[in-house]
């Protein structure tokens, strides 16, 4: 019994802390949705990232370490594009890959989404911004691809 015990106890500890590397982080990007569902995320935290993308047939995890140019084009791609102030749209769209970016860290903290469109006006700063993670997770994952 106490080696049951003891089991579940560390079955419990084990499953807290492999949460907290999705729920501790500076910056996150993600894409999810559409007719045939992909869930594509990045977390970003200090200079660690974990990448993860789950659809058309794929299933890709990886950890990798990010330079200080990276971060902080990451950072001057954020204040130059005032990513704070991007205002989202309220129209309603269905059967549509949206794309979410949550700054924790920084003066520019925010979380914005296209999942009901980016306001017109924002459009070509929203994209500078998401462009910028895009390029990033293309850079670091090109050899799992």
């Amino acid at each position: 019994m106490k080696r049951f015990i003891a089991f579940f106890v560390l079955l419990a500890l084990a499953s807290c802390t492999t949460q907290k590397k999705y729920t501790d982080f500076d910056y996150s990007y993600s894409r999810s949705g559409g007719l045939s569902p992909i869930y594509e995320n990045l977390w970003i935290k200090g200079n660690n990232a974990h990448y993860s993308f789950e659809g058309q047939g794929k299933n890709i995890k990886k950890d990798f370490t990010l330079s200080k140019e990276e971060l902080n084009k990451i950072r001057n791609v954020l204040e130059q594009n005032n990513f704070r102030m991007i205002q989202e749209d309220y129209k309603k769209l269905y059967d549509y890959i949206s794309t979410s970016i949550v700054v924790k860290k920084g003066s520019q903290s925010a979380s914005k989404s296209d999942a009901s469109y980016i306001m017109e006006a924002d459009k070509t700063r929203w994209e500078n911004v998401a462009n910028t993670f895009r390029q990033l997770i293309d850079s670091k994952t090109a050899e799992a691809k």
